[in-house]
């Protein structure tokens, strides 16, 4: 209809369709075919190039960013001075983003180039948060590190029951690939022993869970030591395993570089210092996207009531999910609503923030090691929970913070965060804390640091 209108009978532009389509379609079969090749060639040096233990390839996101836990463990590299001793490389899809921002001696390697495929074909360590291609070769010799990126919330994998998300596959399609990547991961980190089950029936995964909780929250872990008034308490709060293994952590150091991360994180974002800081991060739905790879941002949050409400003492600071691709312009509320900045790992907005609104993202999770106010915007919670990907536990029940339907109730939540109200989401904060972060005890990227170095130097992974 469009193109008939826009046309107006205009003969010469009618023909014009058919000889685009066809030009289109031309420019797709070449792209194929080269894919092809180029994948042929990948398979070619996959087997015959012998492997490099000392090449390590870093993945956050599927490409999208270089935060989570890869980054974490590729800091700890760099601290080392193991970059100078390896050859390390960040996957990156816009690799030109990151310039200047990947640590000393890290090289961005741009996704699925000729480079790429040639550097993946020979690296000894693959450390990642996501799923590479099934059509990727994870050779004998080559130690795959999967970290994942959450505790779960949400169902996963094998046990779905339905699927809505973009890209055409049926669930056995998608589990079968699912369950056959997993079978490539030479070990898998988790965050908790809750974690660790799902983990294995949900990926059908046999290999070696590693219960050293994440190397993102190692920072968290650092800032709750310096800042509790406990006498050191993320331990406290999240345990006595955790706490036995901090006694002598020496995080009291680390209170300058802690300030330097806020203060970087706040000038990245453009963030007034005179305000307090609203992190909104919520999860990205399944059903609602603009391609197989992009998704929309979704929300039923009125920015204009919480503006109302909050904008005289913070700044409402956005952070899309890293399946989100969005071009939302906050023009209305250019002194109120922010978004992160690209590159900015989303440790560092936790630390930056005074409090954290989500919904049923594992953001919960991390953010609960800090101890400050955490609240969800749960306006489709129904809909979510009983329809779009189902939960593992229940939210109403287990959440360490107020569970809002509204805007109007998450103000008020937000408002009344004081005395008794306070005090009882408090101890249930001690208590998931508890649950779900045993494990984070600060170094879970050294132990990872050092199964690399072993690999890297020789030794068998055990």
């Amino acid at each position: 209809m469009e193109q008939s209108e826009n046309s107006g009978g205009n003969p010469s532009l009618e023909k014009e369709k058919p000889a685009g389509s066809a030009g289109q379609s031309a420019r797709k079969r070449a792209a194929r075919l080269l894919k092809r090749a180029i994948l042929a060639g990948y398979r070619l040096l996959a087997r015959s190039l012998p492997v490099n233990r000392r090449i390590i390839v870093f993945q956050s996101s599927l490409g999208r960013d270089a935060g989570g836990n890869p980054r974490a463990v590729c800091n700890e590299l760099v601290r080392r001075g193991l970059s100078r001793r390896f050859r390390c490389y960040y996957i990156l899809n816009e690799p030109e983003k990151y310039r200047g921002g990947l640590p000393d001696g890290v090289r961005p390697l741009k996704n699925a180039r000729l480079k790429y495929y040639f550097i993946m074909a020979r690296a000894g360590v693959w450390v990642s948060d996501t799923r590479f291609q099934n059509y990727m070769i994870k050779r004998r010799k080559t130690l795959y590190i999967q970290t994942w990126h959450g505790t779960p919330l949400k169902k996963l994998g094998l046990d779905l029951t339905s699927l809505h998300m973009a890209g055409g596959e049926n669930l056995k399609e998608y589990q079968r690939e699912f369950r056959k990547n997993a079978a490539s991961w030479d070990c898998l980190v988790s965050q908790n022993p809750f974690s660790t089950e799902i983990f294995r029936r949900a990926f059908g995964f046999r290999g070696r869970v590693l219960e050293i909780g994440y190397p993102r929250n190692d920072i968290l872990v650092a800032a709750r030591r310096v800042e509790s008034p406990e006498g050191k308490g993320a331990a406290q709060r999240c345990g006595a395993e955790a706490e036995q293994r901090n006694r002598g952590w020496q995080d009291s150091e680390r209170g300058g570089e802690i300030s330097g991360i806020r203060e970087k994180a706040r000038l990245a974002c453009g963030l007034p210092p005179e305000k307090k800081v609203m992190l909104y991060a919520p999860t990205w739905r399944d059903d609602a996207f603009y391609s197989a790879a992009d998704y929309r941002f979704e929300t039923a949050m009125d920015f204009e009531k919480m503006r109302e409400a909050f904008g005289g003492e913070y700044v409402l600071l956005v952070k899309y999910h890293y399946m989100v691709r969005e071009h939302e312009r906050w023009n209305r509320w250019p002194d109120f609503v922010f978004e992160a900045a690209d590159g900015t790992d989303i440790s560092e907005l936790y630390l930056l923030a005074d409090l954290l609104i989500t919904d049923y993202s594992s953001a919960m999770f991390d953010y609960s090691l800090l101890g400050r106010p955490m609240y969800f915007f749960a306006y489709d919670l129904e809909a979510y929970r009983d329809n779009l990907r189902g939960f593992y536990f229940d939210l109403e029940q287990e959440a360490p913070g107020p569970v809002a339907a509204t805007t109007e109730e998450l103000i008020e939540a937000i408002r009344s965060a004081h005395g008794e109200i306070a005090e009882q989401y408090r101890e249930r904060c001690r208590r998931f804390c508890g649950k779900y972060n045993p494990f984070d005890d600060g170094r879970a990227s050294g132990k990872l640091a050092e199964i690399i170095l072993n690999h890297a130097e020789g030794g068998a992974f055990r």
